[in-house]
């Protein structure tokens, strides 16, 4: 392939990749769009995902205790088909995969409607003709970017810490399939400790973010 063509390849890429961007702003505003006329708003929209994520955050919680308990019972192991003890661990580590994509997924939207919400916001400030109620409607705001600025960093912590308990989770399901004898629990026995303590640090973890979204979620409910 000459230079040429690399550099067409290059554009071609960088073009559909700008376009569905765009695509994907549009669809998104027309979405909001559409929502408003029936008289659901950006702030609706936001409270409504900041409670989804909660919901998937505490999901994901019971996930990863679950896939804990599985593990824990696999080190326990005192004869019996490894085969099958073998495909438990493969769902849990499956089903707390799944989880942590929830939860990446339902902060994401959260990020997207925040931007279009405070977007708007801002230009509406500048519609007031009264200074005062403009001065209180900044200071809302503040205090409402703030209050999201919080929320999402914690629910980013929490998430950071499904990492290395996925990778140890598919490690150990990795090495079972691969070695199903004795050995191998014992093997495992060693890991049980660390992945127990990432576990607890997780859950703790989520157990701030879930509180975190809570406190969001009365701010933003109506008095």
């Amino acid at each position: 392939m000459n230079n040429i063509t690399k550099q067409k390849n290059t554009m071609s890429s960088l073009y559909i990749a700008v376009l569905t961007m765009f695509l994907l702003a549009g669809c998104q505003s027309a979405y909001y769009s559409a929502m408003e006329k029936v008289g659901v708003h950006k702030r609706d929209i936001m409270l409504d995902r900041v409670e989804n994520a909660q919901t998937a955050q505490q999901d994901a919680q019971e996930q990863f205790k679950s896939a804990l308990e599985q593990l824990s019972e696999l080190i326990n192991y005192d004869g019996g088909d490894l085969a099958s003890q073998y495909e438990l661990v493969n769902d849990q580590y499956e089903a707390s995969k799944a989880s942590a994509a929830e939860v990446e997924s339902r902060i994401a939207a959260i990020e997207g409607v925040a931007d279009a919400l405070f977007d708007e916001w801002n230009e509406e400030i500048q519609q007031y003709s009264s200074q005062t109620l403009k001065r209180q409607s900044q200071q809302k705001l503040r205090e409402t970017q703030g209050n999201y600025q919080s929320l999402i960093k914690a629910m980013h912590r929490a998430k950071d810490k499904m990492t290395p308990v996925l990778s140890a989770l598919k490690d150990n399901s990795l090495y079972l399939k691969h070695n199903l004898n004795a050995q191998a629990i014992g093997a495992l026995q060693g890991e049980y400790k660390t992945i127990k303590r990432d576990v607890e640090s997780l859950v703790a973890e989520m157990s701030k973010a879930i509180a975190q979204s809570q406190q969001f979620i009365d701010l933003l409910q109506p008095e």
